[in-house]
């Protein structure tokens, strides 16, 4: 999933002191005591009561059909249910509003439903708004949505008003669980949805079409979003400790950190700069709270609009491959690391981050100095024997904030990088994310920005979004028929050590091709008040608001 770091109408509000956060008139509390460090989670606290929640991640739209990324997937999590959900603390998920989903043939996934689910509009939630959800992620196939996690999906069939059939193309697919539980799992009311276009954001509030742990009351889209506890939900985790949480969003990470320091909001999730974390970490007002991420940084290559891409004047897919292969030679992921990321980042040698069955590091001894290092002569000799001359000219553009704070100075090392070596001539631009959304999927950026926070702990979601055939959510114009039958293969190979020789071979492969460079893989961080319990960060890469409380 790709991720968002950014936001909207708070830069007043918070440029000077004594700030509150003003459109509801709440405040944090965040007393003495000392700093916490590891951990990632807290508990104990009161019960009840209201919450604060600030973010820089800014929202793309409540429709889940219409989002794959992190800011708004914090929303949707919060206020759609799932079939399936991973508990707190677990990366595995389980039957949420689904009683059972089993197969029942190889390639026939059923899920009975439990009895009695209604959303908030008091409308029944049946089986028939499980497969319309369904049928319009196929259906609409958004380019900037989560469809393409779809891919194995044949049909969906709804016998009667508790059953599911989910026909699967690859049979056994040892993933389909995970993928009922990520960002194209949250179920909508047929109702209140169209079947074949995105809904806007203020119908889906007015229709109260939510059934998850929450429901929204007050919506102004990347301001002010607030909450209210959902006693209807029916699905697996807990019921809501508080009452109302209110998001509030910021234009930039210094006004988020400055609100967590002064008390005006309990949590503060994504993003701030890693010199703001290292200053927060020594700050007995607050704390900071570490767990595990599969967050990672790539630059996309377009096959088509790079220099010489399908469609560009000098079209020549070997000279395009030696372009790739040439910033592959030269990024130098560890000075990146180090000096801009502080070490919240490390560095990435393979599209699956280390940690996960079957990563490996297929880039590493390939390119560069074979240890990880980059090396301008190699790249130069790549460049040579394509025929290619030099300087090449290289469009690179990358997303303000919505990477973090530290996007601008990322990409203005990688521009130094691969310029001085003689090598490449870098144009080097930035989009506010709203346009660069819609520009990316549209060949507008020969190379470009994007980040990855994962929709399940399990090397397929790097591996099925990416590089399916006609299902890549890159949107980039890569297709190798071999990667995509193996892809097919891991999906439905039980034998686990089995399913990890495929996967390192399509990373092999992957890497020969290189139709992204990947940089870096991070973590999960998140900073709260002294007074505050319940903030998880697991495996599940979800950041849940009902288990805040605040005493």
């Amino acid at each position: 999933m790709t991720s968002a770091f950014s936001g909207r109408n708070r830069r007043v509000l918070l440029a000077t002191a004594g700030i509150t956060v003003a459109a509801l008139a709440l405040a944090g509390c965040s007393g003495g005591g000392s700093n916490g460090g590891g951990g990632g989670s807290s508990s104990g606290g009161s019960k009840g009561g209201t919450i604060t929640v600030g973010t820089t991640d800014p929202l793309t739209t409540l429709d889940p059909a219409g989002s794959y990324d992190n800011g708004s997937l914090a929303v949707q999590l919060q206020v759609f249910p799932f079939l399936f959900d991973s508990p707190v603390g677990s990366p595995d998920p389980e039957p949420s509003i689904a009683e059972s989903g089993e197969f029942t043939s190889p390639t026939e996934f059923t899920v009975k439903l439990k009895d009695g689910l209604k959303w908030a509009n008091g409308n029944d939630l049946t089986s028939s708004d499980v497969k319309f959800t369904f049928d319009r992620q196929l259906k609409i196939k958004d380019p900037n949505g989560p469809s393409s996690l779809l891919a194995n999906v044949d049909s969906i069939e709804a016998p009667d008003d508790s059953t599911v059939v989910f026909t699967l193309k690859v049979p056994n697919d040892v993933t389909f669980k995970q993928v009922l539980s990520s960002p194209v799992g949250p179920i909508v009311d047929e109702d209140s949805f169209s079947a074949d276009a995105l809904t806007p954001d203020d119908e889906i509030v007015k229709a109260k079409a939510f059934a998850g742990q929450y429901q929204i009351t007050s919506y102004k889209a990347n301001s002010v979003i607030q909450f209210k506890k959902y006693d209807g939900y029916g699905g697996n985790l807990d019921p809501a400790a508080n009452d109302t949480v209110n998001l509030s969003y910021f234009d930039d990470s210094s006004n988020l950190k400055l609100a967590i320091q002064q008390g005006d909001i309990d949590v503060a999730y994504r993003s701030m700069s890693p010199t703001d974390v290292a200053d927060l970490r020594s700050d007995n007002k607050v704390k900071v709270m570490d767990g595990p991420g599969g967050a990672i940084r790539y630059i996309v290559f377009n096959f088509d609009t790079q220099p010489f891409g399908a469609k560009t004047a000098e079209a020549d897919p070997a000279k395009a491959l030696a372009v790739r292969q040439a910033v592959a030679d030269l990024v130098d992921r560890e000075t990146i690391a180090d000096q801009v990321f502080k070490g919240t980042f490390t560095p990435l040698y393979s599209f699956v981050p280390a940690g996960l069955t079957g990563a490996n590091e297929s880039l590493k001894s390939v390119y560069g100095d074979g240890s990880g290092g980059p090396d301008a002569d190699k790249a130069k000799s790549t460049l040579q024997a394509a025929g290619i001359t030099t300087p090449v000219t290289l469009d690179l553009q990358y997303a303000l904030e919505h990477y973090g704070p530290s996007s601008p100075d990322e990409y203005a090392l990688v521009k130094d990088q691969l310029e001085s070596s003689g090598l490449f001539k870098v144009n080097l631009a930035s989009t506010e994310w709203t346009q660069y959304a819609k520009d990316r999927t549209s060949d507008q950026y020969p190379a470009y920005q994007l980040g990855w926070f994962p929709d399940f702990s399990d090397a397929d979601n790097y591996l099925t979004p990416f590089f399916r055939l006609d299902n890549g959510f890159l949107a980039n114009h890569y297709q190798d028929a071999e990667v995509d039958s193996l892809i097919s293969q891991e999906i439905g190979t039980e034998d686990k050590d089995a399913r990890a020789a495929i996967i390192e071979q399509i990373q092999d492969k992957v890497a020969a091709q290189l139709p992204t460079v990947p940089l870096l893989q991070g973590a999960e961080l998140a900073v709260t008040g002294t007074d505050i319990s319940g903030v998880t960060l697991d495996a599940s890469y979800k950041f849940r608001y009902a288990g805040i409380s605040k005493g």
